[in-house]
C-alpha cells in the first residue's frame, strides 16, 4: 500500500515524459525517502535504458519490487499507470473533449516545471556519480554523442562507449557499490529465467495463435505485446509501430489516433496508457473497457516480464571485478545522456519565453533550496501558468 500511494501520487503529477519521470522518481525516491541512494539509482536506469519498451515505467517497477517484492512492483506499476489510463479511457468515451491545449496555460506551466525538475535530477546526480575529471569527460562525451547524433540507437551507443572508456581509463580504486549504494531485489534466479522464457515464449506464439484462432482479443493482445517488446526508448517511440498495428490495419481510424495522441501529451504517466486509448477506441474485437484492460496489460507486460528477469543477472555482473570501472563508466554517461535530454526536448520545449524561464528558475530554487516536494512544485507551476501565461 505504501508502495501504490506513492506512485499514484507521482501517477497524478509527472507531467514531461520519460526523462521528467526520472527526475520525479529520484526526487521521491532518491532524496526525499533515501529507498535508494543515487548511485544504485543510476545503475538501475542503466538496465532500464538496455531493455526495451518504456524506460521510466521500468524504473518504478523495479523500484517497487525491490520495496515489497512482486506485489511492489504490481502495485507500483498500477499506481503510476491507472490516472492516465483512466483519463484517456475517458476521452475516448467522449467524456473528455480536451481539443487543441497546446498553448494553455497550464500546460505551458507544467513544461517549465519539468524543466526544473530534471536540471535538478542531473545536478544531484552529477555530484554524486562524476565527482573526477575522467567521470566528467565521460558525461560530457555521451551528451555530445546524443546530442550530434539524436535517436534511440544514440543512446544505446552512448552507454556502450562510456562503459568501455570506463573500463579502460578509470582508476582502479573505484569502490564496487556495496550495501545501500548497489541496486538490489530478490529474485530467485528459477523465477528469472521463468520470467524470460515466458517473454520469448509469448512473443513467438502470440501471432500464431492470433492468426490461427482469428480471435479479436488474442490479435489485441498480439498488437500490444509486440509493441511493448521490441520498441527502445518508449515514449514516442512506439508511435510510429502503433500506428503501423492500428490505423493501417484498421483497428483505429487515423483521425481517432491522432485525437488520441493530442490528449495523452496532456495527462500525467507514461505516454504507453495511449495503449488503453486504442483498446478503448478500437472499431472490431473487444472495445470500451474491455479493450482499454486488455492493450494496457498487454503493453506494458513485456517490460515487468524483462524486469524480472534480468536484475538477478544485472547484480552478479555488477560484481565482477572487471565490471566495476565500466559500470562507473556507465553510470557517467547517463548523467550526459540526462543532460543532453534536459536540452532537448525537456528545455526547447518547456522554455519559450522570459514568463516560462523565470517559472522554472523558480521552481528550481524551490525544489533545490526549499526542499519543497516536486509535485507541490507541479501543481503550483500548473496554476501559475493557467493564470499568467
Amino acid at each position: 500500500m505504501e508502495v501504490f500511494l506513492v506512485f499514484l501520487r507521482l501517477g497524478v503529477t509527472s507531467f514531461g515524459g520519460p526523462v521528467a519521470h526520472l527526475g520525479y522518481f529520484r526526487e521521491a525516491f532518491v532524496e526525499r525517502r533515501r529507498w535508494l541512494t543515487d548511485r544504485a539509482y543510476a545503475d538501475l536506469v542503466a538496465l532500464c535504458q538496455f531493455l526495451p519498451g518504456p524506460a521510466s515505467s521500468q524504473v518504478g517497477m523495479a523500484i517497487g519490487l525491490q520495496r515489497a517484492g512482486m506485489l511492489g512492483l504490481l502495485a507500483a506499476w498500477v499506481g503510476f499507470t491507472l490516472p492516465s489510463a483512466i483519463l484517456l479511457v475517458g476521452f475516448a468515451y467522449g467524456a473528455t473533449t480536451l481539443g487543441d491545449v497546446a498553448g494553455d496555460g497550464w500546460l505551458v506551466g507544467l513544461k517549465a516545471a519539468a524543466v526544473a525538475v530534471v536540471a535538478h535530477a542531473v545536478l544531484g546526480m552529477a555530484k554524486t556519480l562524476t565527482p573526477d575529471a575522467r567521470r566528467a569527460t565521460i558525461a560530457v562525451g555521451a551528451l555530445i554523442l546524443v546530442l550530434v547524433v539524436p535517436g534511440v540507437l544514440a543512446q544505446v551507443a552512448a552507454i556502450i562507449a562510456a562503459g568501455t572508456t570506463g573500463w579502460a581509463w578509470l582508476r582502479p580504486s573505484i569502490a564496487p557499490a556495496q550495501g545501500a549504494d548497489a541496486f538490489s531485489a530478490r529474485v530467485p534466479r528459477t523465477v528469472a529465467i521463468g520470467s524470460l522464457i515466458v517473454f520469448a515464449l509469448l512473443l513467438a506464439a502470440l501471432p500464431i495463435l492470433a492468426t490461427v484462432t482469428g480471435n479479436g482479443a488474442v490479435g489485441l493482445v498480439d498488437v500490444f505485446y509486440r509493441a511493448g517488446s521490441l520498441v527502445f526508448g518508449g515514449g514516442h517511440v512506439v508511435l510510429p509501430l502503433l500506428e503501423a498495428e492500428t490505423v493501417q490495419t484498421g483497428l483505429v481510424g487515423h483521425d481517432a489516433f491522432l485525437a488520441g495522441y493530442g490528449a495523452a501529451q496532456a495527462v500525467p504517466g507514461p505516454l504507453f496508457t495511449f495503449a488503453a486509448y486504442l483498446g478503448a477506441a478500437t472499431t472490431t474485437g473487444p472495445t470500451g473497457i474491455a479493450g482499454a484492460a486488455i492493450a494496457l496489460v498487454a503493453i506494458f507486460l513485456p517490460s515487468a516480464l524483462l524486469i524480472i528477469g534480468a536484475l538477478p543477472f544485472w547484480e552478479r555482473l555488477r560484481h565482477a571485478r572487471h565490471a566495476q570501472r565500466a559500470l562507473a563508466g556507465v553510470n557517467a554517461g547517463v548523467v550526459g545522456i540526462l543532460a543532453a535530454a534536459l536540452y532537448t526536448p525537456v528545455f526547447t520545449q518547456g522554455i519559450t519565453g522570459a514568463g516560462t524561464l523565470s517559472l522554472a528558475a523558480a521552481a528550481f530554487v524551490a525544489l533545490t533550496m526549499w526542499k519543497t516536494p516536486a509535485w507541490t512544485v507541479v501543481i503550483a507551476a500548473a496554476l501559475i501558468g493557467w493564470i499568467a501565461l
